[in-house]
């Protein structure tokens, strides 16, 4: 455990001494600000009409949860350019053969790393996050409704890193790993528009079942179900097993 804190906090402070890393932290809250104030204006012009509604949906339906919906995609494009040298690097200046070496299992190497870049993008989620918090000051918004959205991007975000982690461990190229796991992301963020299409009702409701986008909707609308938290912690765990194998596998060859 001590070993596993130790290599999260080396990956930890190597990403912040990397210009990427802080390049990556202010786009991305430059282009989630400019869209948070965009919806944000659009719920002040249309507030008159929502106070004659007998049932109008509030701040946190027009403003934080679509803001959290657009930081979802571009967290998507973002976690494999954060991810891909995460063990490729590793493997680029032959310093994978000390970890080999050193008295730490694969599975205390792998999870170091993945919580290392999980406490980044949790960095960056609290960063994102004081932006519809700054709106209590303002008014009262659904608590349950922003703690469940919350929730989901977590998860969802987790779940993109662990992806992440697993291409890095193939390659020695950072490129192709980050080429690689945003194919494999874009395949399960569209994989349910496949299911639209296909007539046998089994087989569209795997296809919606393996959707992220889905199960992260899901949560964005409040709904708690304990198989959209069983999903992504599966799809976590299933991706760092692999990873695991990966780093035993190489190790056994030497």
């Amino acid at each position: 455990m001590m070993m596993t804190l130790h290599i999260m906090r080396r990956e930890l402070r190597a990403m912040f001494l990397s210009p990427l890393a802080w390049t990556i932290l202010a786009v991305v809250q430059f282009i989630l600000a400019y869209l948070f104030l965009s919806q944000l204006s659009e719920f002040i012009r249309f507030q008159p009409q929502l106070r004659a509604m007998q049932q109008a949906i509030g701040v946190t339906d027009i403003v934080v949860t679509p803001m959290y919906g657009s930081a979802s995609f571009i967290l998507m494009l973002v976690v494999p350019l954060i991810t891909m040298r995460v063990i490729s690097e590793e493997r680029r200046n032959k310093s994978m053969t000390l970890l080999f070496s050193a008295p730490i299992s694969m599975t205390e190497i792998v999870m170091g790393k993945y919580l290392g870049v999980v406490a980044f993008l949790l960095i960056m989620i609290g960063m994102i996050s004081i932006m519809p918090l700054s709106l209590m000051l303002a008014g009262p918004i659904d608590t349950g409704l922003f703690l469940s959205t919350l929730l989901g991007i977590i998860l969802l975000v987790a779940s993109f890193a662990a992806v992440g982690v697993y291409f890095s461990s193939l390659t020695v190229q950072p490129t192709v790993a980050a080429v690689g796991t945003f194919g494999i992301l874009l395949l399960l963020w569209i994989i349910d528009w496949a299911g639209a299409r296909v007539a046998d009702p089994n087989a569209t409701g795997l296809l919606t079942y393996l959707s992220m986008l889905r199960h992260f909707e899901s949560l964005a609308k409040g709904v708690f179900n304990s198989s959209d938290i069983a999903y992504y912690l599966l799809f976590i765990g299933s991706f760092l097993t692999l990873s695991v194998r990966r780093l035993d596998a190489d190790r056994l060859q030497r």
